[in-house]
C-alpha cells in the first residue's frame, strides 16, 4: 500500500510533475521529460531513480517495459490532495462563472447554467443535486385533497422551485382542514426547512398543546420529511454526457460502463448527496466506489450548496482520472458558493 505521501520533498515534487505531464499529454511520462521541466535539473538517471521508487510505493505504473510511467489513483490522489487543493481560480473562470450565472432569475436556470459551467471546466460531468425533501426551504405549501381522501402537497422552496408529493394520511382530512392548516404554515414558517419546521411544531404541541392542539398535529402529519421522502427521488441535473463521451473515452466498454451509471440516476443521487454534511468544503474522491465497474476509472469533486447558511444540494464533477485538478477543484468550490450567493439573493 503506498504512503500517505512520497518521503521526501524531492520525490514529492517529481510525482506531481509526472501527474501534471501526464494529464496535459495523455501519453506515458519520460524521466528525459521530467528532467527537462524540473527546477532542480535533476539528471534523467536520477529521475529514473525516483521513478522507480514511485513505482514500488504505488503511485506509478509502466504500462510496457520500454514506456515511461503513468499515474496510478493513489499518484491522482496524491496530487489532488496536496497540490490541487491549494489551487485559485483564475480570475478569468471567476469572471466567466460569475457572467453564466448572472442573469438567471430562477433555481431551475441557475441549476442548469452551473452545470454547464462545471462541464465545460472539467471536461467531464457537471452534476447538480437537489436537496432531500427534509431540507427543503419552504417559500409556500399548499395541500389539495383527492376525492378518495389522499392528499397532494405542492411545496414551493427558494427561487420558486416546485415539489410535488401525493400522501394518503392516517386519518380523513376536508379542505377546509387542509387550508387552515397551510394557511398556517404559510405565516409560520417561510423560510425554514420541513426539518425545522417539524422540530419547532413538536416543541409547540409539547408547551402549548391545549391552544394549538389539532393545527400542530396535522401540520405535523402532513409535513413529515420521512413520509414525503418515501417513494421519492431527490432532483438531479446532469450536463456534459455527450462531451465527455467525445473526447475522454477511447476504451469503448469503459465508455458504455459510464454511460450506464449516468442513466442510473440514483447511483449519483447517492454519491453526490452522502457528500452534503462532509466537513471539508470540496471532497475529493478518486476511484469511485458506488458505480461498478466503471468507478474504478473515475474521479469525483463534490461540494455542497446552502441557503442562508442551511446545506441544500450538492454540486459536482464526474469525469476521466486524467482531469485537470487544480481547475475543476477550484471550480467546484468557487460555483458552490455562487450557487449559494445567487440562492440567498433570489
Amino acid at each position: 500500500m503506498p504512503h500517505s505521501a512520497p518521503h521526501s520533498e524531492r520525490n514529492r515534487q517529481i510525482l506531481s510533475a509526472i501527474v501534471r505531464a501526464y494529464i496535459d499529454s495523455g501519453e506515458p511520462v519520460s524521466s528525459r521529460s521530467i528532467s527537462r521541466r524540473h527546477v532542480e535539473s535533476l539528471s534523467s538517471a536520477t529521475i529514473r531513480n525516483v521513478m522507480a521508487e514511485l513505482e514500488e510505493e504505488g503511485y506509478l505504473y509502466q504500462p510496457h517495459t520500454s514506456a515511461g510511467r503513468v499515474p496510478t489513483a493513489a499518484g491522482y490522489r496524491f496530487f489532488a490532495q496536496q497540490v490541487a487543493a491549494q489551487a485559485t481560480l483564475s480570475p478569468e473562470d471567476q469572471s466567466w462563472i460569475r457572467g453564466e450565472l448572472a442573469s438567471a432569475t430562477t433555481t431551475d436556470e441557475v441549476t442548469e447554467r452551473a452545470g454547464h459551467v462545471l462541464a465545460e471546466i472539467s471536461r467531464g460531468l457537471g452534476i447538480i443535486v437537489s436537496p432531500p425533501i427534509a431540507k427543503t426551504v419552504l417559500e409556500h405549501i399548499r395541500f389539495v385533497l383527492l376525492p378518495d381522501g389522499r392528499v397532494v402537497i405542492v411545496l414551493v422552496s427558494t427561487g420558486g422551485a416546485t415539489r410535488d408529493k401525493i400522501i394518503r394520511p392516517e386519518r380523513a382530512f376536508t379542505q377546509t382542514d387542509l387550508d387552515r392548516t397551510g394557511e398556517y404554515l404559510n405565516r409560520h414558517y417561510i423560510g425554514r426547512t420541513l426539518e425545522a419546521i417539524r422540530a419547532d411544531l413538536l416543541a409547540r404541541l409539547a408547551q402549548e398543546q391545549e391552544h394549538y392542539g389539532m393545527l400542530v398535529r396535522d401540520a405535523l402529519a402532513l409535513c413529515d420529511p420521512g413520509v414525503l421522502e418515501q417513494g421519492s427521488t431527490q432532483r438531479i441535473y446532469v450536463e456534459g454526457a455527450a462531451q465527455m463521451a467525445a473526447t475522454e473515452f477511447t476504451d469503448q466498454a469503459q465508455l458504455r460502463e459510464v454511460l450506464a451509471a449516468i442513466e442510473e440516476k440514483h447511483k449519483l443521487i447517492a454519491l453526490l448527496a452522502g457528500c452534503i454534511d462532509t466537513p471539508d468544503p470540496v471532497h475529493v474522491q478518486i476511484g469511485v466506489k458506488g458505480i461498478d465497474p466503471a468507478g474504478e476509472h473515475l474521479a469525483l469533486i463534490s461540494a455542497p450548496y446552502s441557503f442562508q447558511d442551511q446545506s441544500q444540494g450538492t454540486v459536482g464533477v464526474l469525469g476521466p482520472m486524467r482531469m485537470h485538478y487544480e481547475r475543476a477543484i477550484t471550480a467546484v468550490a468557487f460555483v458552490a458558493r455562487a450557487f449559494s450567493e445567487t440562492l440567498d439573493r433570489s
